[in-house]
Formats: C-alpha cells, sequence, structure tokens
C-alpha cells in the first residue's frame, strides 16, 4: 500500500503524509453555523472528511477527529430574532437536523463535536494571552487582533496587503488601528446573547472559536486541519495567526496545524448556489429523492480539490454505478468474505483523495466479476465490501437496496407507459444515454421494465 500523500494548501503543493504521531493522528474541520437546514455545499465538506478519516483509520490504529459545531453566531441571532425563540431553540434544532441529514449520506458523527458555547472560558484566556503579547488591543468594548504584528499572516492564502483587507469579513470600523485588524471579541447589548468578561459583557468573534476548540479537543500542533475552500481566507489565516501569536510558535505555521486540506465548491447546473438564484438545494430535499449513498456518491464523483457542478448527469450516474454494485453483491449473497492481501485497488485514495480513480477502479472490479470464474467471486466481493467501506458506501442490504413498496408508486399507467415509449423512441435514435436515464428514472419509482422480442413490458417490483 502506498503512503498517504496530501495537497497541503499551506506549501501549495502535494506532499508525503507524515504524522506528528503515527501512534495517534489528529484532524479538524470547520463544521457548520446552525440556524438553517443544511445544504449540499455543507454536505460536500462533511462527506469528503469523513472519507479521509475513513482512509486514515484504514492506514493508522487511532485517529481523532474533531468537527465542531458554531452556535454563537451573527446569523443564529438573526434567524432567532425572526423567529421569535429563544437562540438555543434555534440552535440545538439545527444541530441535530444537521446530524440527521449526515447520517442520511452515512456521515459518521465525529469523534469529538464542540460547540462553540462550551469553551468560552477558553476563548477569553487566549484573547487574554494575544493582550498581554502585544497581538491584540481593547477599543470601545471590542478586543482586535493587530494584523501587522504578525509576519507571517497571508502565507495559507497567499493574499497580498491589499487583497487581505478587501477580503476581510467584517467592515472596517474607524477605531482599528490597521484597516485588517479582525475582531476577537464584541459587546452584546441587553437584547443579545453574551457572557461576562474583562472588557464587559460580549461575545468571542468567529474565528476565535475555533482556535480555541482545536486546542483544547487536539492539542497543538495537530495534524490536518480542513474545511470547505471558503474558510482559507480569513477564517483559517486568522486562526493561525492567533494560535501562532499565542501557544504555538510564531515563526511556524506549521506549529498550529501540519497540513491543511480545503474542498471545493458546489455549483447547480453551472451557477453558483444563491439565494437570490433560489437554486439552493437542501439536504432534507434531496434525501427525499434520493437514497444517501446517491447522493454521497455523486458528492465524490470528482475530486474534492475540484469544483463539483451539481446536475441531473452526476446523480443519474451515481444510481446507476450503485445499482450496478448492489445487483453484484446480490448475486454474490451466499459467497464467504475473504481477506484481502491486495490493496493496490486503494491506492486512489491514499493519493489525495483521488475519489474519481478510486471509482474507475471500482468500475474495473465490476467488470472482472462479470469474466470471473466461480472460485474467484468471494476475491472479488471482499474487495468490493472493503472498497466500499472506505467510501461510504454498500452499507445496505443488497435485497432492500432494490425493494420498494408498490404504495410508494406515484406513477399513473398511461405515465409509465409514456416513459416506455420514450425509451423506445430514445434507443431507436441511438440516444442510449437518455434511454438509461429513463430505465433508472422507473426504477426508482419500483417499475422494473423488460425488454424481450415481443417488446417491452413492465412490472411493480416487490
Amino acid at each position: 500500500m502506498q503512503p498517504i500523500k496530501i495537497f497541503n494548501t499551506l506549501s501549495g503543493k502535494k506532499e508525503d503524509f507524515h504524522p506528528l504521531d503515527s501512534n495517534h493522528i489528529k484532524i479538524y474541520a470547520c463544521g457548520p453555523t446552525v440556524y438553517n437546514y443544511a445544504h449540499i455545499g455543507n454536505a460536500r465538506m462533511a462527506v469528503v472528511f469523513d472519507t479521509l478519516v475513513r482512509v486514515l483509520k484504514f492506514k493508522f490504529d487511532k485517529v481523532t477527529y474533531v468537527s465542531n459545531i458554531t452556535d454563537i453566531d451573527d446569523k443564529i441571532i438573526d434567524a432567532a430574532n425572526d423567529q421569535k425563540v429563544p437562540i438555543n431553540e434555534i440552535t440545538e434544532k439545527y444541530t441535530n437536523i444537521y446530524n440527521e441529514d449526515m447520517a442520511k449520506l452515512s456521515v459518521n458523527i465525529p469523534d469529538i463535536q464542540p460547540k462553540a458555547t462550551q469553551y468560552i472560558s477558553e476563548m477569553i484566556e487566549l484573547i487574554e494571552d494575544l493582550i498581554k503579547k502585544g497581538h491584540a488591543y481593547e477599543i470601545e468594548g471590542h478586543v482586535l487582533f493587530h494584523v501587522p504584528s504578525y509576519k507571517n499572516y497571508g502565507m495559507l492564502s497567499n493574499r497580498n496587503r491589499e487583497e487581505q483587507v478587501a477580503g476581510s469579513r467584517v467592515e472596517i470600523a474607524p477605531f482599528k488601528k490597521d484597516p485588517a485588524d479582525f475582531v476577537l471579541w464584541k459587546p452584546s447589548s441587553d437584547d443579545q446573547p453574551g457572557w461576562e468578561s474583562p472588557w464587559g459583557f460580549g461575545r468571542p468573534g468567529w474565528h476565535t472559536e475555533c482556535s480555541a476548540m482545536s486546542e483544547k479537543t487536539l492539542g497543538l500542533p495537530f495534524d490536518i486541519h480542513g474545511g470547505g475552500r471558503d474558510l482559507t481566507f480569513p477564517h483559517h489565516e486568522n486562526e493561525i495567526a492567533q494560535s501562532c501569536c499565542s501557544t504555538a510558535d510564531i515563526n511556524n505555521p506549521n506549529s498550529y496545524a501540519n497540513y491543511w486540506m480545503h474542498n471545493g465548491f458546489v455549483t447547480i447546473n453551472g451557477e453558483k448556489m444563491s439565494k437570490s438564484l433560489g437554486n439552493i438545494i437542501l439536504v432534507k430535499d434531496l434525501s427525499n429523492e434520493y437514497h444517501g449513498e446517491v447522493i454521497r456518491l455523486a458528492l465524490m464523483s470528482s475530486h474534492y480539490r475540484q469544483g463539483l457542478d451539481w446536475n441531473e448527469k452526476v446523480i443519474h450516474q451515481a444510481k446507476k454505478l450503485l445499482d450496478k454494485l448492489y445487483k453484484v453483491l446480490l448475486d454474490l449473497e451466499l459467497e464467504d468474505l475473504v481477506e484481502i492481501q491486495d490493496n493496490e485497488w486503494i491506492n486512489p485514495l491514499m493519493d489525495d483523495l483521488n475519489t474519481p480513480g478510486f471509482i474507475a477502479n471500482i468500475n474495473v472490479l465490476v467488470k472482472d466479476y462479470l469474466s470471473a470464474q466461480e472460485e474467484q467471486k468471494s476475491i472479488l466481493k471482499s474487495k468490493l465490501i472493503l472498497l466500499g467501506s472506505l467510501m461510504g458506501i454498500l452499507q445496505e442490504d443488497p435485497k432492500s437496496w432494490f425493494e420498494v413498496n408498490e404504495s410508494n408508486i406515484n406513477l399513473s399507467k398511461a405515465e409509465i407507459e409514456g416513459l416506455i415509449s420514450e425509451r423506445n423512441e430514445a434507443k431507436k435514435t441511438k440516444n442510449y444515454e437518455r434511454a438509461d436515464m429513463i430505465r433508472d428514472e422507473l426504477m426508482e419509482q419500483g417499475i422494473e421494465i423488460m425488454d424481450n422480442s415481443s417488446g417491452t413490458s413492465w412490472k411493480v417490483k416487490t
């Protein structure tokens, strides 16, 4: 088995993964801000790092994965005010929904899932230390990090001075010593959530939260820090500055986290997801239409560092492949599993989580099965189950995968026969992709179609 390689955002190149302690791998990924339903972009981050953790746990004996919940944020406060409910009602509701939605995608709950509000005292200690060391200052009830005090600021995102100021998450306030300075603590009004601190009643800045939680749960340094590409600046850049100017080594950005990984964005039919376009796809809605494994496989169909365009073709291809894989497992149901010695099949995952290459290997495995001798089939099935476990797929019973309750059929006889006619026409014009898509659409509705010399017939699967 080849060594694990990771594209390190900090160095800008792919590197061999050398753990700080091979007996205990530590990874942190920034989790959701819980004020609304999770969308497909949130799901991609969760699926990517869940897959990474599966690979690490396959390779190493002990892995601790931490992914936080941000449960104090201005967006959460706004949501609570809009709905006229206590803030904890919002955060508890959407934390539970997030975990339930991710479970549908076979995302394991992190080993530790800290909530920001549980680490306020650690955040205050971090801020006090930064003030003491001259990297932060208090003014008008705010505490700000003074960016010029950290010479390595911008190393992760490769942003110059002008880009740092332009990309700052918070508007430039007149009381800042420097336009790039960012908030560590801010005051809360009487009707806003807050905590007592040396600087008055207030709440932490967003960036402060992850620095405090990662250090408390994993210690410094830890092996891998991850999240969506949009977090590279300012969030992750600010985390490095805070932690390196406090507990870690100010001259060594790696003294906070050794490797940085960021997944690409999800677009919808070529367009950026946005409220204004009305194209935000929620996991809860998508999982009502498709099995979670179909969604998961579709999310991993392109390399994690690349953008993923979510469209009908992507989800169709994922469903088609899973049907094929479960058909193999169904055919081999009575075969015994054997220990797999040959691990080159998983090498693409070791190479910076190359899931497209890994999926290609799975397709080769299916072709091998179709021509395999009987004595080889147990080995092939065992390989398939191993590969599935690393990708978080093939976790269902093969029989149940294909079972559809007749009461769930929502198509009329005329609609079914109309689709079959369209499929037959597509086959005549050699539009085989559309023909396969119609077959799969009918299968999803619990309709099985049979081609024979006299034409095409159909039945409800039971």
